[in-house]
C-alpha cells in the first residue's frame, strides 16, 4: 500500500517508515509527484492545517496520503505562537529571532506561569474523502534563556514535564521517546494497524 507523505523533507519519509515498521507500507513523499499544488497553511488550527495539506494531496494524487502540522503554546501568551510558530518573528525569521521575541514577551514571568505545551497533529486522508486526525502532546515549561545546541525551533527554551534538560540538551533517541510527533505517529501507526487488517479481512 502507497501512502505519501505531503512533504519533500525525505528524512520525515524514513521516520514514517522506521516507527510504521510494515513493509505493507511504501512511503511517498512529494518528490514522486512534482506537479503536485503547494497547500498554503492558511487555517487557525493545527488540524486544519494538517487536513488541509493531507486533503488536497489525496485528491491530487489519488493516494492514501498523510500531513502534519506542530507548534508551540504558551499559556502566559494565551496559546501564542500556536500555528504561526515557525513564523512568530516573520516570514523569514530564524529560529534564533522566533525564541527571542518569545522570551521578550515572557520577560518577567514567574518561573510557575511559564507552562506550554508541544503539539503535533497528523492527519491521514484517502481519496474517497475519508480522514482522521492524532494528536500527540508534551508540557513542560519556557525556560529564561536558551540552552543545549541539538534540535531545532523552540527546543533550546523548552524543559518536559519532570525532565532538567530542555530538549535541545537532549539526545535525538531522548527527545524522540516523549516527542509530541512521536506520540501522534504511534497513534497513526495503530490506526494504520487496524486498516489493513480490516482491508485483509475484506478480501
Amino acid at each position: 500500500m502507497d501512502i505519501v507523505l505531503a512533504t519533500r523533507n525525505v528524512k520525515k519519509a524514513q521516520e514514517l517508515q522506521r516507527i510504521l515498521g510494515d513493509t505493507s507500507f511504501r512511503i511517498l513523499t512529494l518528490d514522486s509527484f512534482p506537479d503536485c499544488p503547494e497547500v498554503i497553511e492558511d487555517k487557525d488550527s493545527f488540524e486544519g492545517n494538517a487536513l488541509k495539506k493531507a486533503t488536497t494531496v489525496a485528491k491530487h494524487t489519488g493516494l492514501v496520503a498523510i500531513a502534519d502540522d506542530s507548534g508551540l503554546e504558551v499559556d502566559a501568551l494565551d496559546g501564542r505562537p500556536g500555528v504561526i510558530s515557525a513564523y512568530y518573528a516573520g516570514m523569514e525569521a530564524s529560529d534564533a529571532e522566533n525564541i527571542a521575541k518569545l522570551l521578550f514577551e515572557l520577560k518577567g514571568v514567574p518561573a510557575e506561569k511559564r507552562t506550554a505545551r508541544f503539539v503535533c497533529c497528523i492527519a491521514i486522508a484517502f481519496p474517497d474523502g475519508q480522514k482522521e486526525t492524532f494528536f500527540g502532546y508534551v508540557y513542560g515549561k519556557i525556560a529564561e534563556e536558551p540552552k543545549g545546541r541539538s534540535g531545532f525551533g523552540y527546543d533550546p527554551i523548552f524543559y518536559p514535564l519532570g525532565q532538567e534538560k530542555t530538549f535541545a540538551e537532549m539526545s535525538a533517541d531522548q527527545k524522540d521517546s516523549i516527542s509530541h510527533r512521536k506520540q501522534a505517529l504511534l497513534k497513526l501507526k495503530n490506526y494504520l494497524r487496524k486498516y489493513l487488517n480490516k482491508q485483509r479481512d475484506n478480501t
